[in-house]
């Protein structure tokens, strides 16, 4: 083979590999370290609950966890999807604000909060079923697939006839540690979005603030196979570092629902004042 070939064949190759650091984000490239912390564990047992607290720290770049394994386990994403559906929503058009207005039909619904016209702002922070079930419908199947597709969240079932109800039944699954890596993309505006979306979902998920910190972020609940599992993901931001978490607990008496629904964000605060 002449030099002159070979030369050229090394350089077809060599503009045809994509380097990884251009085609990954900060948080597949940097080493993480996971640290067990028996103490969040006996948080869980003093409420008797099963399941796992994960947090992750920006600064030490550490996972803190009582159960690793349950972290890395998949579940229904509940209405935490509420924080995809709503970036879709805002993307395509189908929500053009925070203020859009879902009028309340006059039907009985689950909650009573619910019973009632809410703007977008608000069913977020309610967690209006059935108002974020409208907006997956008005999404669709294909547009909701390639936005899902684009934002890398979890693994995702659903068809035309499961439009509307999958993050709460059937297969669709996230774990803890996946949540995380969403939201950090999320919050360092790495998702493929217009930053006007970005920025009105960001003040959305505003659950606290004070001098001291601001807390971010979503709960869920779902409810399968005689099972109740809940989850409260998001971040916290303090004096310059930002935590993130991602809580799923399962009440190991079912019939203890209203400890279990408190459970969830009281015990990720705890966790968080432990670490600080």
């Amino acid at each position: 083979m002449k030099p002159t070939t070979l030369l050229s064949l090394l350089l077809l190759l060599l503009s045809c590999t994509t380097k990884p650091a251009e085609n990954q984000t900060q948080a597949n490239q940097e080493e993480t370290h996971r640290v067990l912390k028996p103490e969040f564990q006996a948080l869980l047992d003093s409420a008797n609950l099963d399941g796992a607290i994960l947090i992750f720290d920006s600064e030490s770049k550490s996972y803190y966890s009582n159960d690793f394994a349950w972290s890395e386990r998949g579940q229904l994403p509940a209405s935490t999807f509420k924080i995809p559906n709503g970036i879709i929503a805002l993307e395509t058009g189908v929500v053009e604000n925070d203020s859009v207005l879902f009028a309340w039909d006059g039907e009985e619904r689950a909650f009573k909060v619910w019973e009632q016209d809410l703007i977008f702002r608000d069913a977020f922070q309610v967690s209006c079923l059935p108002c974020f079930q409208e907006i997956a419908r008005n999404i669709g199947v294909e547009r909701m697939k390639a936005y899902l597709e684009k934002l890398d969240y979890g693994i995702i079932k659903f068809d035309s006839l499961t439009i509307d109800n999958f993050w709460v039944q059937g297969e669709s699954r996230i774990n803890q540690f996946e949540q995380i890596d969403f939201l950090r993309r999320f919050y360092h505006s790495e998702l493929p979005i217009s930053e006007r979306t970005d920025t009105l979902m960001k003040s959305i998920m505003v659950i606290e603030e004070n001098e001291n910190y601001r807390i971010s972020g979503k709960t869920g609940w779902s409810f399968s196979e005689e099972n109740n599992n809940g989850w409260f993901v998001g971040y916290m931001e303090s004096e310059g570092k930002v935590f993130f978490f991602a809580t799923n607990l399962e009440p190991k008496d079912q019939s203890n629902i209203e400890g279990f629904i408190s459970a969830r964000k009281n015990l990720t605060y705890k966790a968080l004042r432990m670490l600080n």
